[in-house]
Formats: structure tokens, C-alpha cells, sequence
């Protein structure tokens, strides 16, 4: 298999998701010729034309209102959004027309084909305009899935099946690891499950649920936390919406304990979300609270940025705070 980086994994997506189907678009601000911020669109638009891969205005609630248009008219739009920053201005085209357009209607209209990609969270000294990470505003809203890959196989199968699910999905993705993340990444056309967690690694001790790029943060945790004699089970969630609920409720029952991290604030953050399910469904097995690591309640910092991530040794230490409870 040929080895790609998290950005040539989403490009190779594309440019299969294109191949196969001429409804496929692609647009979004400086997407065209200049392959987008990150490149992650590079070369499309000379391999399929201007029709089909676009430069837009620089008005976020005009690219998803124009791709709902599209979707509802039968294309199959792929929206980017800059960086998932700035996709506030788009909000109300997303959770009061993406969302609800099927329901609404009865079902006499949807734009399932829609999909919209944005690079989030931090780790490249972006700033608090460069630097969020929105997932839970979102998985607040029924009828949009919410799609988070770890590294290039993930992005390139989770993002197909994205763009050919029947509903819409916000793929967001780590940007920090477009290209730090590398691995082997199957040439042919695949399709990773929506709405299916991965046990990475099974252990005894304590659960650790995570997705995107904090799946790396996790795994130097957990490196720590075995030489401390510590055996961790580990879960990439991969959907925000919907997320695998029974995943992860079967190895809380075989672990007794449940540590979640994600980058977002605290407050509002989805791992409350998880908490609160998984202390109803596993309230008697529990050996320990429910451990949350998460970004700051407050605005993402820039000189303090290194603060305000939530890293390995954080979780290390919420790790040996929850097993020795």
C-alpha cells in the first residue's frame, strides 16, 4: 500500500469521489487552482474543471446555503469551510436548514448528499480565531451526523462514506496532523462505518475515549500509564453523531472506570454528554467518578497554548488519579 499524510489521504477521497460520480462538487474559498489553504483540493480543479471545482466569495453562510441548494437539487456537494472557526456564520444554515430539511418536508426533499469539511483544534500556534474545535455545538442538532478521523486510512474511508451517506455530515478535520500524521493507505475505493467506534487496544483498568487528534495524545498516555503497571483500554469514537453508544458501555462494564478527553472547553463539551449516558447505563460497575480532560473555559490562548491543551501528561495523571481512587 502506498504511504500518504492525513491531507493527500482526503485529496485521494475526493479525487475518487469525483471519478465515480459527476454530481460530486467541490467548492469553497481559494479550493481552486490554489488547491486550498492546506492544499487539501490540490489539483481537482484541473482534472475535473471550474464547474466542478470552485473558488466561492468569502461568506461562510453563502457556501452552506449554496450547497444546501445544490443537495436538494440532487448534487452532491462538498462544502468547505476554511477553518471550522468560522463556521458560526453558517450556524443557522446548518442546524435550521441542513438539518431539518428531510423532516420539514416529510421526506419529500432532503439534502442527504451534502458534506462539509473543515479543518479544527489546535497545536499550530493559531491563536483563538485558529485553533477551535466546534464538534459539540453541533452534536446538539438531530439530522447531521458529525464525522472526526485520527490519521490518513481513517480520513480517506470515513470522508468517502460521508459523501455518499443519506444525510448530511460535518467532517472535521485535526489539522495538526494533516501532515504530521502518515500511514499506509489502501489505493482502491473503501468505506469505514459512520457511527461505529474502534477499540484500539483492549485493557483492564480504565476505558479512555477520545477521537481525532487527541487519539495521539492518548496513546503517549497510555505508555506512560502501562509503565506505572496500568492496563488501559482505548476507544477511538470516530462519530460525534451519532456516537457508539454500546462501544462504550460494554468496556466500562469490564473496566469499572471511564476517562474522556477532547480538546473542546469543559463546559458544554461532549464529554459531558458520554458522562451522563454512561453513568446511567453503568452506575453500578463503576469503581470511580468519570474523569474528564479537556480544553479551558475560556478563549484558546496563544503564548498559553501549551497550557491549555489537554496533554499526555494530564491524562496520565487523571489516569492514576481515577485507579487509585
Amino acid at each position: 500500500m502506498p504511504t500518504m499524510n492525513l491531507l493527500q489521504a482526503i485529496n485521494n477521497a475526493l479525487d475518487i469521489a469525483m471519478a465515480e460520480d459527476e454530481k460530486v462538487i467541490c467548492f469553497g474559498e481559494d479550493v481552486g487552482i490554489f488547491g486550498g489553504v492546506f492544499r487539501a483540493t490540490s489539483n481537482l480543479q484541473g482534472k475535473y474543471g471550474r464547474a466542478r471545482c470552485f473558488n466561492t466569495p468569502l461568506v461562510e453562510q453563502g457556501i452552506i446555503g449554496f450547497a444546501n441548494g445544490l443537495a436538494a437539487q440532487g448534487s452532491v456537494p462538498v462544502a468547505e469551510i476554511q477553518f471550522a472557526d468560522y463556521i458560526f456564520p453558517a450556524f443557522d444554515q446548518i442546524v435550521n436548514e441542513a438539518a431539518k430539511f428531510r423532516y420539514r418536508s416529510g421526506d419529500l426533499f432532503n439534502v442527504g448528499g451534502l458534506t462539509i469539511r473543515t479543518p479544527y483544534g489546535g497545536g499550530i500556534h493559531g491563536g483563538l480565531y485558529h485553533s477551535q474545535s466546534p464538534e459539540a455545538y453541533f452534536a446538539h442538532t438531530p439530522g447531521v451526523k458529525i464525522v472526526v478521523p485520527r490519521n490518513p486510512y481513517q480520513a480517506k474511508g470515513l470522508l468517502l462514506a460521508a459523501i455518499r451517506d443519506a444525510d448530511p455530515v460535518i467532517f472535521f478535520e485535526p489539522k495538526r496532523l494533516y501532515r504530521a500524521s502518515v500511514g499506509e493507505v489502501p489505493e482502491e475505493d473503501y468505506q469505514l462505518p459512520i457511527g461505529e467506534a474502534e477499540v484500539l487496544k483492549e485493557g483492564t483498568d480504565i476505558t479512555l475515549v477520545g477521537w481525532g487528534a487527541q487519539m495521539e495524545v492518548i496513546d503517549k498516555a497510555v505508555a506512560l500509564a502501562e509503565e506505572a503497571g496500568f492496563s488501559c483500554e482505548v476507544i477511538d469514537l470516530r462519530s460525534i453523531s451519532p456516537w457508539d453508544t454500546e462501544t462504550v458501555v460494554e468496556s466500562v462494564l469490564k473496566t469499572g472506570r471511564l476517562l474522556i478527553t477532547h480538546e473542546a472547553p469543559l463546559t458544554g463539551g461532549f464529554a459531558g454528554e458520554i458522562a451522563a449516558t454512561i453513568q446511567e447505563r453503568c452506575f453500578l460497575y463503576l469503581e470511580s467518578p468519570i474523569a474528564r480532560v479537556t480544553g479551558l473555559d475560556t478563549p484558546f490562548p496563544l503564548s498559553l497554548e501549551k497550557e491549555y491543551m489537554p496533554d499526555h501528561l494530564k491524562i496520565f495523571e487523571a489516569i492514576r488519579q481515577s485507579v487509585e481512587f
